[in-house]
């Protein structure tokens, strides 16, 4: 943590008065202790985790195995941060020790006062890294993803904000240089107005997508004056966006290794457990919209899980998306039940809940140009740029990531306490 000139500096006095430098025991120091700048918690589980990596590196000077490997792998940044930031805790008390004692010269400690602020600063930042280091990363991280957009409550004017926030996430997505086409788009007219979009699917083919904009995922609120409202009343109405994970074909992409068509893959969706209706298209759409039976819609049985598909003239092209939303959808829905059933058991266990996504996240009012996210509590007055999926929108996002991480944190910390009182049972 020291430069090279200061070490220097340091060392020549630990060599020249070696008994009043290094006896950092017998001093008792004012600097928080290690333990102190993080969670006692978090911090041994960092300690069990770099034990766990020592073990599986000590298993493969052995003999070579890909599991243990890329476990393994999975460990290192925890054993990086890890080892960083004992580097700095370490060197805190000999600085401070060096500060007090009487007989260190004004240069030296003009120098350990400046490395101290310095290290100070430094060891906030990598007490963050390490905690970062320790929150697990959601299965479907580096997965592709579908941004499904559905009005609720409010008529037309949902329909109308659903289009907005469409437009908002193929906006951003093109700025981020993110490949992003439209899966589903079905909408009605509104006399003269834009259209009311009563279901939207985005798919967004770039790995890593899911983790990107999975914090877009819940009730989007919009407070405004419809156009269609004659006395100039502010209307309030809402619109569900549900962001899934998109499974590509088997051997389609390299960063996912589940086979998701394995019986035995906690994801696989069983074909008899799905109906499959074919029809013809309704609405217009051109000379084979009525006359070919092009239309399909899957029924998941034991969830009546319903997706139906008519964009393509093609039933095959039809089959194929809405069998890769139904997935989507029932993977989405199974890892939804695993986290709800273990957040009510840290309820439980030490209070800790968690915000589901069917809760309101996010305001956007029009008559004073404010979006407000409701998890992070950030509020901006720039509602076009972030509409526009500009850099508004990512100073959102980034906020409510940030949210994301304090909660991820305060559930390991539960995790680690609810472990710890059964041990103790």
């Amino acid at each position: 943590m020291l430069t090279t000139r200061r070490w220097a500096c340091l060392q020549r006095y630990a060599t020249a008065n070696p008994c009043q430098l290094w006896p950092v025991r017998r001093y008792q120091s004012t600097v928080p202790s290690p333990a102190s700048t993080i969670s006692p918690a978090l911090l041994g589980r960092a300690q069990a985790l770099a034990a766990e990596h020592a073990e599986l590196s000590k298993q493969l000077n052995d003999e070579y195995d890909g599991r243990i490997a890329k476990k393994a792998g999975s460990l290192s940044a925890v054993v990086m941060a890890l080892n960083d930031w004992k580097s700095a805790s370490s060197s805190l008390p000999e600085l401070e020790q060096l500060i007090k004692d009487s007989s260190t010269d004004s240069e030296l400690r003009s120098l350990a006062e400046e490395e101290l602020q310095i290290t100070t600063e430094k060891l906030s930042s990598l007490s963050s890294d390490l905690q970062t280091s320790l929150i697990p990363e959601h299965p479907f991280a580096q997965m592709q993803c579908l941004i499904e957009i559905r009005p609720g409550a409010g008529g037309d004017e949902a329909g109308i904000f659903a289009g907005n926030l469409l437009q908002m996430y193929q906006g951003y997505c093109r700025r981020q240089g993110l490949r992003v086409n439209v899966l589903k788009f079905d909408a009605t007219k509104t006399h003269g107005l834009e259209p009311s979009v009563q279901e939207a699917i985005l798919e967004i083919e770039t790995p890593g997508a899911y983790d990107r904009l999975r914090c877009e995922a819940g009730v989007h609120r919009v407070q405004r004056v419809p156009a269609t409202e004659a006395k100039g009343r502010t209307h309030t109405s809402a619109v569900s966006v549900l962001v899934l994970p998109n499974f590509p074909s088997q051997g389609e992409d390299e960063l996912v290794e589940d086979n998701f068509e394995d019986p035995s893959n906690d994801y696989y969706v069983d074909p008899t457990d799905v109906r499959t209706d074919v029809m013809r298209a309704r609405g217009a759409g051109g000379q084979h919209v009525n006359t070919t039976d092009s239309a399909v819609r899957l029924t998941h049985l034991p969830t009546n899980t319903i997706v139906a598909i008519q964009d393509s003239r093609s039933q095959q092209q039809n089959r194929a998306k809405a069998w890769q939303i139904l997935r989507a959808k029932l993977a989405q829905a199974r890892r939804d039940a695993r986290e709800e059933e273990m957040a009510q058991l840290r309820l439980s266990v030490v209070g800790v809940s968690r915000m589901g996504r069917g809760d309101k996240i996010r305001t956007y009012n029009w008559s004073q140009q404010r979006v407000t996210d409701h998890r992070s509590g950030i509020t901006l007055h720039h509602l076009d740029d972030v509409l526009e999926g500009g850099e508004s929108l990512d100073k959102v996002m980034a906020s409510v990531k940030e949210w994301l991480k304090v909660r991820d944190l305060e559930l390991l910390v539960a995790d680690e306490k609810s472990a710890r009182a059964k041990s103790e049972e």
